[in-house]
């Protein structure tokens, strides 16, 4: 079942002779359950692509379908709550608030969502992360693999359509890095969540279903390397 569609998606910042096409022409069809990662070198467009499939920045043309709803077609407030509600982000840098508990950092988008917290979820969840005996920490009081789980965590709670993430382990060590590569492995197969992955690590690419290699703003290479 398709579950996220991009057509003809392009990305100019300025104007002129200053103007900047950071995504050309882009089209891909995404499958519910698939894990992708997108890679390419510094300045192809693959974090700005991650930008536009995540309704953080609009784009200059084209269109992006998350189950049959065209992203951009919707107001800014609109946006904000289908992107609250079907899309799972997971940032490099953990985006976690410093004053809340790793609870309240998970439950954070269904609160803003004014939606009630599913005790049991959150349990298993919890318990899925290894979080269990963390959940009144702050942030500051977790290692940069624990904080990671808690972004994770943040991401999955509303079960979105898909779930993106930007450099997962870009600010990880090698053995947090390897961990949180196995559990998002895990969460895409046992639970089948769609995943898309921008990295630069090898390691997460060659675990992934399919594998775009974005170059110049261009889809250079889509290749499926396991079914």
């Amino acid at each position: 079942m398709e579950i996220l569609r991009i057509e003809q998606l392009s990305k100019i910042y300025g104007t002129g002779e200053s103007a900047v096409k950071a995504l050309d022409d882009v089209s891909f069809s995404v499958q519910k359950g698939e894990f992708i990662a997108i890679i390419g070198p510094s300045g192809s467009g693959k974090s700005t692509l991650l930008h536009m499939l995540g309704g953080v920045d609009r784009p200059t043309g084209g269109k992006v379908f998350v189950q049959d709803t065209d992203m951009y077609t919707l107001n800014e407030t609109q946006l904000a709550i289908f992107r609250r509600r079907q899309i799972g982000l997971i940032y490099q840098f953990f985006n976690l608030i410093p004053v809340l508990t790793v609870e309240e950092n998970m439950t954070l988008p269904l609160l803003l969502d004014k939606q009630k917290v599913d005790q049991q979820q959150l349990d298993s969840l919890v318990n899925t992360l290894n979080l269990q005996h963390r959940l009144n920490h702050l942030p500051n009081q977790l290692s940069g693999g624990q904080q990671q789980r808690v972004s994770i965590g943040r991401a999955l709670i509303g079960n979105p359509a898909i779930m993106l993430a930007d450099e997962p382990t870009g600010n990880l060590d090698s053995k947090n890095s390897s961990e949180i590569v196995d559990l998002l492995k895990m969460l895409n197969k046992t639970y089948q969540q769609t995943l898309i992955v921008i990295t630069h690590d090898e390691r997460i690419a060659l675990q992934a279903d399919r594998i775009i290699s974005i170059e110049d703003g261009r889809i250079a290479k889509d290749e499926v390397i396991r079914r």
